[in-house]
């Protein structure tokens, strides 16, 4: 058979209508390559028992085959504003959790972490093209901007009842980077819910009320009353959806590090360099933020969140000032210790998966059940504990032992350890330096010889 042929047998027409066994045998046969019924067993391996439960997680997304596990931790002692929360976690990156149980231990310690709401606005984008006059139409916007506000009533009234709704709009003229480009762009308050649909659904409105007043209106000519709406889409940037979190203490209260060999004062004055430093390099900031959205997005899958949307809003804020920045900061005077994480996080509490997946609803629990803006205070506190947590590794003991001791178990996994060779290995590295190659030379000579003084052959 020619390459030609082979490649057209992995093109399929109606593959979302086939069954789950079939949709896994033609992947086995044409991309796998592996007896489809071992394929099939290793998908159903992972398959929920309750058939309820499977038609509920299979209905979140198109065409799946199986569930991709992630573990679901807690991270206890996080003390905000005078609160105890047990913080939901899922991730499977080795010692998020850890470092934030940590981190939120220590700070418990020292009054816990404050934080607080700065502003809770959410942004919606008209996208147009208008090809006529640019003072025509701007006072033509000032004039129909109230009318575009009532238009949207029918879908805003309920938002508007739990205290929601269109804040504000303007019109925005980017016609020297793009040709006759303009934007409506609005401004949402939508209490406890995430609002995406409903902020698409007053954009959408708003494009059309737009096209209807200009094709009504008098004061433009045929050529200006082709208006072409391009996209109406909310945007994943909200600068003004905002929260901060901190943790303040006399440096003397910090206590010592290394051992004792760090005083608090040199931890301080390291600690803070080492902060400001990410601020003024890019790959720095780079490597020292994606540490802090460990610990928020973690928070925010096991709440049912979006977290690319997350992500996306929190990069994207980092480099407002034209260079890429950390998002935290860290200042330290003659007495003080002071450490910040200022983002925006644009999160719900109802609807969406926060309402349909079963542990999203359990995680809320665990947390109180938080309105949106005291679970945007939960998830700032968690990036910042894992920031203080990490850049407290990198300053003091450095990042790999500790990371390498938690990356310890994965890598017995990975050589398909014993639980009597997991106790071994786990005594024998708790003052060792981990690596996959030590673990494998501990793990062939402790099978190769019960009697072999391991202490004494491996360095």
């Amino acid at each position: 058979m020619s390459s030609e042929s082979s490649d057209n047998l992995k093109q399929i027409a109606g593959f979302s209508k086939l069954s789950k066994r079939d949709k896994i045998s033609w992947l086995a046969k044409n991309f796998l390559y592996a007896n489809p019924v071992d394929v099939f067993k290793e998908f159903a391996e992972y398959w929920h028992d309750n058939i309820e439960a499977q038609k509920l997680l299979d209905g979140f997304s198109e065409n799946t085959l199986t569930n991709f596990p992630v573990p679901f931790g807690i991270a206890p002692n996080f003390l905000i504003n005078g609160k105890f929360y047990a913080v939901p976690m899922v991730t499977e990156e080795s010692s998020v959790v850890a470092a934030a149980s940590n981190a939120a231990k220590y700070w418990s310690d020292r009054g816990g972490f404050k934080s607080i709401v700065v502003s809770t606005t959410k942004v919606g984008q008209v996208h147009f093209i208008y090809k006529g006059n640019r003072e025509k139409l701007f006072r033509f916007f000032n004039d129909i901007k109230p009318e575009l506000i009532v238009g949207v009533k029918p879908i805003t009234t309920n938002m508007e009842k739990r205290g929601g709704g269109v804040l504000d709009m303007e019109l925005i003229d980017f016609s020297e980077q793009e040709d006759n480009y303009y934007q409506l762009r609005a401004t949402f308050e939508t209490v406890d819910s995430m609002g995406a649909n409903f902020i698409n659904s007053c954009l959408e409105e708003f494009g059309k009320i737009l096209q209807e007043k200009i094709e009504q209106s008098v004061i433009f000519n045929d050529s200006e009353k082709d208006v072409e709406i391009v996209m109406c889409i909310l945007s994943n940037y909200t600068p003004e959806c905002l929260v901060k979190s901190y943790v303040q203490c006399d440096i003397k209260d910090l206590g010592t590090f290394s051992g004792g060999a760090m005083s608090a004062r040199e931890f301080a004055d390291k600690f803070a360099r080492a902060v400001n430093i990410a601020r003024i390099d890019p790959y720095r900031a780079t490597t020292h933020n994606k540490g802090i959205m460990n610990g928020i997005d973690s928070v925010v899958i096991a709440t049912g969140n979006d977290f690319r949307a997350v992500e996306s809003c929190a990069h994207t804020y980092a480099c407002r000032d034209g260079q890429y920045r950390s998002l935290s900061k860290a200042i330290v005077d003659d007495k003080t210790f002071y450490f910040e994480l200022e983002l925006p996080i644009a999160i719900g509490t109802v609807g969406g998966l926060t309402s349909l997946h079963p542990l999203a609803k359990r995680s809320l629990e665990l947390l109180g059940n938080p309105n949106a803006r005291e679970l945007m205070e939960i998830i700032c506190t968690v990036g910042l504990a894992q920031n203080f947590a990490a850049v407290r590794s990198l300053t003091t003991t450095g990042i790999q032992a500790g990371h390498m001791k938690m990356h310890l178990t994965n890598i017995l996994a990975q050589f398909k350890a014993t639980e009597r060779e997991e106790i071994e290995a786990k005594s024998f590295f708790a003052d060792r330096l981990v690596s996959v190659s030590a673990v494998r030379e501990f793990l062939e000579k402790l099978r190769n010889s019960s009697s072999f003084n391991l202490n004494q052959s491996i360095g």
